[in-house]
């Protein structure tokens, strides 16, 4: 079973049997992971493949402004990735989550990661690198197609690594869509207990490891790792957003009913959080790994703070 972590004595290999020069395919480009993904490989030197639906939509134009050359793909439509992965030397994949009309579809999750998987096999590729989601030790909502898409992957593709993140930190910077993350009224609303400690992730950091995954293959083959950079509670994670914008901001819980009223997968989540099931990942290994991972601090320094401080000001979207 694959390991969630290195140790310290974790020799770096440093013989790379791909090459270098092909180019590395990102799927959800214009997403947060694989927009941060395809940002960092290239600032790496690396040549990407960004793997968009529309050439034409802002963040896809960014990236080709970037360097990376666009390619047209839909996850369901197979038929477009066999163009979309000629001459591909590696893959950096994440599956669009699916929603049906009672919740999760993870058939149809499973079904999109498959056909990647297939298309890239087929197309001769090495090395996948796909980006989950964190485990907690009780099921969480549609995991079934994200354990189906790890396994599938396991099973034809010897060269593959897993990335597990748990919540982004980049969650703060969005709207507080029904009544959850975001900031809205100069108030963070969510599932979590106020002080009790919740890991997060910095997108870019997400990117690293997949960097890290790619230059050393076979370090990383066969591996999965839950991702996660720090873990402050609620009440100290907002406490650091009010000092480090100047804007107050303050935590409040989701009552049981309001957790409830937004449906089913989240009134369980609530549930498995109360029974003591949370996120695992081993930050102080990850960091041995790599040295630079972000604390929700140096986030906030960073880029973050900025953002936030526009949004929070009327600048951007949240207010």
């Amino acid at each position: 079973m694959p390991v969630s972590t290195t140790n310290g004595t974790d020799a770096m290999t440093t013989e790379n049997p791909f090459d270098t020069n092909a180019p590395i395919l990102v799927t959800g480009a214009t997403g947060q992971q694989g927009g941060a993904t395809a940002r960092r490989l290239l600032t790496a030197g690396r040549p990407v493949r960004a793997m968009v639906r529309d050439t034409h939509a802002p963040a896809a134009v960014a990236l080709e402004a970037a360097g990376a050359r666009l390619v047209r793909g839909d996850l369901d439509d197979p038929s477009s990735l066999i163009p979309a992965l000629d001459g591909v030397g590696a893959v950096f994949g994440v599956p669009p989550v699916a929603f049906g009309p009672t919740g999760s579809d993870t058939d149809l999750e499973a079904a999109r990661g498959r056909s990647l998987i297939d298309a890239a096999v087929a197309a001769g590729v090495g090395q996948i690198v796909f980006s989950t989601v964190a485990t907690t030790s009780a099921p969480t909502p549609g995991w079934e197609g994200k354990s189906a898409i790890e396994q599938y992957l396991r099973d034809r593709v010897a060269v593959s690594t897993v990335l597990r993140p748990v919540r982004f930190m980049t969650n703060y910077l969005g709207l507080a869509v029904a009544a959850i993350d975001g900031i809205s009224g100069g108030v963070h609303r969510h599932l979590f207990p106020p002080d009790e400690p919740m890991q997060i992730i910095a997108v870019e950091d997400i990117a690293e490891f997949a960097l890290l995954a790619f230059t050393d293959p076979s370090r990383f083959a066969g591996r999965t790792l839950e991702l996660a950079g720090d873990q402050p509670t609620p009440v100290a994670a907002v406490a650091a957003i009010s000092e480090a914008t100047g804007i107050a901001v303050r935590y409040e819980q989701l009552t049981d009913d309001e957790a409830a009223a937004l449906g089913a997968e989240i009134a369980g989540v609530v549930k498995r959080w109360r029974e003591g099931h949370r996120w695992h990942a081993d930050i102080e290994a990850l960091r041995v790994i790599h040295p630079g991972l972000r604390t929700f601090g140096d986030w906030l320094a960073e880029s973050g703070a900025a953002i936030l401080r526009d949004h929070l000001t009327g600048g951007g979207r949240t207010k």
